[in-house]
């Protein structure tokens, strides 16, 4: 329980307020994905935002925010130095950010347009691996958090970040809440890297919470429980 909740945590009975960003870089089928899952899961007041609505306080008194899938590098570049810096900020007075594949690229370290909310980079700048389902393993962790039955599963995945610290010693270490089991590796990308490697990890940056997934959840059936449940647990913030 937050000792001195910051004023983004206001009544827990209320909608949860939830940003969702919706220009350059953001591409494909995840934002359409995240605000179906949302709306039919109920509880959740969604505003969908542009880059520029960043200046003009667009997570002011939001609990989440949600990067999906399409191109990290472009979402960084989209927001800019201003807004990564708006959306580190928010994060680290006890916001919530779920990032999804390109989302879950942007919240690594060791890019210069990421936010650096976690400890975490890619193991090899070569990234086109493919498209397709692949099997991961969800952790006794990752179902106290997404909901997600333990064991296997078949998830989209489609070029999302294979993880590694990046041993940035400001910054604490990630979790695993579920591992790639199988793998893809196309296009002449490193091959056995994948397998046993983080599929999706939480951490925390200040006095919120982050949760990325490499993979396509969202987009799998059966399996979009997880935006829902971890939008919740992202919403209460780091324990002080």
């Amino acid at each position: 329980m937050l000792l001195n909740p910051p004023a983004i945590f206001a009544d827990p009975a209320a909608p949860i307020r939830v940003a969702l960003y919706d220009d350059g870089g953001s591409m494909g089928k995840g934002v359409p994905a995240v605000r179906e899952i949302l709306d039919h899961t109920g509880g959740f007041e969604i505003t969908v935002f542009k880059a520029a609505d960043l200046a003009n306080g667009v997570l002011d008194k939001k609990q989440v925010v949600i990067f999906t899938g399409g191109s990290g590098s472009k979402q960084g570049n989209t927001i800019g130095d201003a807004g990564r810096e708006t959306v580190r900020k928010f994060v680290e007075d006890g916001g919530g950010y779920l990032g999804i594949c390109a989302g879950a690229y942007l919240a690594c370290s060791k890019f210069t347009w990421s936010l650096g909310l976690l400890d975490a980079q890619t193991v090899s700048q070569k990234w086109r691996r493919g498209k397709g389902d692949v099997q991961i393993e969800v952790t006794a962790s990752g179902h106290d958090i997404t909901a997600l039955p333990t064991g296997t599963h078949a998830v989209l995945y489609d070029n999302g970040p294979i993880l590694k610290p990046a041993g940035r010693t400001d910054l604490s270490p990630y979790e695993a809440l579920a591992f790639f089991r199988t793998e893809m590796a196309e296009n002449g990308t490193p091959v056995g890297v994948m397998v046993n490697s983080p599929a999706v990890v939480d951490g925390h940056f200040g006095k919120g919470r982050v949760l990325i997934s490499s993979p396509h959840p969202e987009q799998t059936p059966g399996l979009e429980a997880l935006v829902g449940h971890a939008v919740r647990w992202l919403a209460t913030g780091v324990p002080q």
